[in-house]
């Protein structure tokens, strides 16, 4: 397999079809154009807003920006993905986050909240920076739960902060991860960039979601994964060693469309604090496996439920990596299949189409399988014998096939280095 790094996506075509629609929208050429990877949660679902612990990797699918100053205090957002242009003042986006955000189109909500909250974060006057244009391009797959918004949050902040010169201020990287960071904001600064696009996931978009996306879109590694405590924010790189396994992570996007701005997840959410506040702990990253005993005594059937996955998932997301460290990833399948069922059965956000994709994946000889990313859509994740690749995507498409669902998109994914400049 081959990784992606700074040098492997200079000239992608996402990065100059960001450029072309920089030129054709603004009649002028950018400066210079930032990216950033989708990701892959490997295993550790809803539990990075738990403070629990997670274990991504960043996707050779990227979002570009493209951008230039402007001489005004004005910022402007165009994509190739809306016809709109969008434009504020950067003194302005104060009054219209959080309260006002309904007054901007979603998918612009992301780059204009990063602004918002990179100035808010660093204590920066808005007068004090230029005003800045910015047009994006994207292959990493909308809706299929490869986390495109932390792209786009991940490219904007890396592209603002060395425009603007701000170097907002982080706890330290665990030593081992400190390195790995490349573009040219430093390592010690992307914790604080990935909790500047939670801010503006959260308050600006309205998605109550963890910080696990950003942290994989800014800290990826080639071939490796980032296992992150959520609560204290230390990031350790893990090898993953697929290719030396001859394993490929196969991506089955079921193409069912999902946001986590509505729907299920802040239900989700909610049952997980009544949980917690059950226990009298801040997090159910305070209770164990131990603990669910007395909690079925506290709360209804459903809370109990949604409880269990995320204290059973912080359980498989640290045995899958003691596996990895001490076995390799062809023994790391178990782990994700009861990932899935824990999905499926305790938090209730599959659908029939992932399940789908899951046992079809598995009949056909995977090492491992499970639905990734928020749920109630989006995609399932593989592992997958090099040699056996065609015999699972053939399996999956027949199964969406009988079951008469729409094709399903199958690929397979690299883990490649975090948000750079180009």
């Amino acid at each position: 397999m081959t990784t992606a790094g700074p040098a492997a996506h200079r000239q992608s075509p996402a990065a100059e079809a960001a450029r072309a629609l920089f030129t054709e929208s603004f009649g002028a050429e950018p400066v210079g154009t930032w990216s950033a990877p989708g990701r892959v949660n490997l295993i550790g679902e809803h539990t990075d807003y738990n403070d629990g612990f997670v274990l991504p990797f960043a996707i050779q699918h990227r979002t570009h920006a493209a951008l230039a100053p402007r001489s005004d205090g004005r910022i402007r957002v165009v994509s190739t993905f809306d016809d709109a242009t969008v434009e504020a003042g950067l003194a302005e986006l104060h009054a219209l986050f959080p309260e006002r955000r309904d007054e901007i189109p979603e998918w612009a909500r992301y780059p204009l909240g990063v602004a918002w909250a990179l100035l808010e974060a660093s204590g920066t006057d808005p007068e004090s920076v230029t005003g800045v244009d910015l047009a994006f391009a994207s292959v990493v797959p909308v809706g299929a739960g490869l986390s495109s918004s932390a792209a786009i949050e991940g490219a904007t902040a890396v592209a603002l902060a060395e425009t603007w010169a701000i170097v907002p201020t982080a706890p330290p990287l665990a030593a081992d991860a400190s390195s790995g960071a490349s573009g040219r904001v430093g390592p010690l600064d992307r914790v604080a960039l990935a909790q500047i696009g939670r801010r503006a996931e959260n308050e600006a978009v309205g998605a109550p979601t963890g910080i696990m996306d950003q942290m994989a879109s800014l800290l990826g590694r080639a071939d490796a994964a980032i296992f992150l405590d959520c609560r204290s924010l230390d990031a350790n790189v893990i090898d993953l060693g697929f290719a030396a396994a001859g394993l490929e992570l196969l991506v089955i996007d079921t193409g069912v469309k999902h946001s986590h701005a509505t729907g299920g997840y802040g239900e989700r959410r909610a049952a997980c604090e009544r949980g917690a506040a059950a226990l009298g702990v801040p997090a159910l990253r305070d209770v164990s496996v131990d603990d669910l005993p007395r909690l079925a005594e506290l709360v209804d059937d459903v809370t109990f439920r949604r409880v269990r996955h995320v204290v059973t998932e912080n359980q498989r997301v640290l045995d899958t990596v003691q596996t990895l460290r001490e076995q390799g990833p062809t023994a790391i399948g178990d782990l994700l299949v009861a990932s899935h069922a824990s999905m499926r059965d305790d938090f209730e956000i599959s659908v029939p189409e992932l399940d789908t994709a899951v046992e079809a994946a598995l009949s056909a000889g995977a090492v491992g399988a499970r639905m990734t990313g928020g749920g109630f859509g989006g995609a399932a994740i593989a592992l997958v014998a090099h040699e056996k690749v065609r015999t699972v995507t053939d399996a999956a498409t027949a199964a969406f096939a009988a079951a008469g669902f729409g094709a399903p998109t199958i690929f397979t994914v690299t883990p490649s280095a975090g948000a750079a400049r180009d």
